[in-house]
């Protein structure tokens, strides 16, 4: 359906995008990848290697819950209660660190145990449970806490600094969206990002951020359809009033709606794409105050992808454009690309990797291993 680009169009699309002052650019800006599959199910050493291939300075990591915890914990602050199990976390976490890697968390879903038997997307019934888990985590990632394993040897396990409450709330894949045919997520997700606030800082451990919001870019306030969503600063102003106060950055995930888009297209109606995250940020000036942003998910897709896949050799332009626009912005501390390699699954599988899904590199790997840092 959508044609590739040559090379040329794709220098000329950099070009007309990169005009970036050197005064504004940002020396700070944390530069990550996330991949579940591959950081916590892969090969590690092949997936940290590579990571380390591209510069990687943070790999994105969900946390989720009900995969740690799979029973209800009878000392749920402390992370060595039995009903928890962290094995594939530790993992990963230990080979990033081998790597030189910071890891940002992402504290998700709810066990069934919490929510009455419900999906995992359905916020918990008594949110302390939700502050509890967040504690243990955040002690064990503390760098001050070393696992009961019966190993002489066993060391502190590296600590994590970086933490996001939940994925996109506004969208009912991650977070259930109404209730009797009104929206209640925002109401929720007020709950669950200052439970997991508190857990993490109750642990009175230096330098941890706990970021709110992981926004999707777009939403159709239409709380009676068959697919309920709300748009990301109508989402944000009914959680700052329905309680939502401690944030130490606020998230956003600024993907394209079509592939006739470019980084820096302003998009129709509400919703919030990179090219006018500007507008995110005002928002979030008037409702938190001048907070930290994170782009903590943004990618373009490739072919096999039939609807938003653009180009191998646009996909490379528009990594080192929509860099440079985050880089450019004072306000933005981290971007994390969607994902490292592509999914096998080419029916519903994300095509946005570095690597295609049989490993091929693309263009866009050398031109993200060579973003400045």
């Amino acid at each position: 359906m959508h044609r590739r680009f040559g090379v040329f169009a794709a220098i000329v699309l950099v070009a007309a995008g990169l005009a970036v002052p050197a005064a504004q650019a940002q020396r700070h800006l944390l530069v990550g990848i996330q991949d579940d599959a591959m950081t916590l199910r892969g090969n590690p050493t092949f997936t940290f290697s590579t990571l380390k291939q591209l510069r990687t300075q943070i790999v994105r990591i969900n946390l989720n819950w009900p995969d740690v915890a799979d029973k209800r914990p009878a000392h749920a602050q402390d992370p060595a209660d039995p009903a928890y199990d962290w094995r594939i976390y530790d993992r990963a976490i230990k080979y990033a660190s081998q790597y030189g890697i910071q890891v940002l968390l992402t504290i998700l879903f709810t066990p069934s145990w919490a929510n009455g038997g419900g999906a995992r997307n359905v916020p918990p019934s008594n949110f302390t449970d939700l502050r509890n888990f967040a504690y243990a985590a955040a002690t064990r990632y503390s760098g001050h806490y070393i696992p009961n394993t019966d190993q002489p040897d066993e060391l502190y396990l590296p600590a994590v600094k970086y933490w996001l409450a939940w994925n996109e709330p506004n969208n009912p894949n991650w977070l259930k969206q109404t209730t009797g045919g009104s929206f209640t997520s925002p109401r929720a997700y007020a709950r669950i990002c200052t439970a997991i606030w508190q857990g993490v800082h109750f642990t009175n451990f230096a330098g941890e951020k706990v970021g709110c919001g992981a926004t999707g870019p777009r939403g159709n306030n239409a709380p009676r359809t068959s697919r309920p969503s709300i748009s990301p600063i109508a989402f944000m102003k009914l959680a700052r009033k329905a309680g939502l106060r401690n944030l130490d950055a606020y998230a956003h995930h600024p993907y394209y709606g079509k592939p006739s888009e470019t980084p820096a297209s302003k998009p129709g109606g509400s919703a919030v794409t990179l090219g006018n995250i500007n507008t995110l940020i005002s928002a979030v000036n008037k409702l938190w105050g001048k907070k930290r942003i994170w782009i903590t998910e943004y990618a373009w897709q490739t072919p096999p992808d039939r609807i938003f896949g653009v180009s191998f050799a646009r996909q490379a332009a528009y990594v080192r454009q929509s860099y440079a626009i985050a880089r450019a912005n004072p306000r933005i501390d981290m971007m994390v690309w969607f994902m490292l390699r592509d999914d096998t699954n080419t029916g519903i599988g994300w095509q946005s990797g570095f690597l295609t899904a049989k490993g091929k590199k693309k263009p866009s790997f050398s031109v993200f291993a060579r973003l400045p840092h």
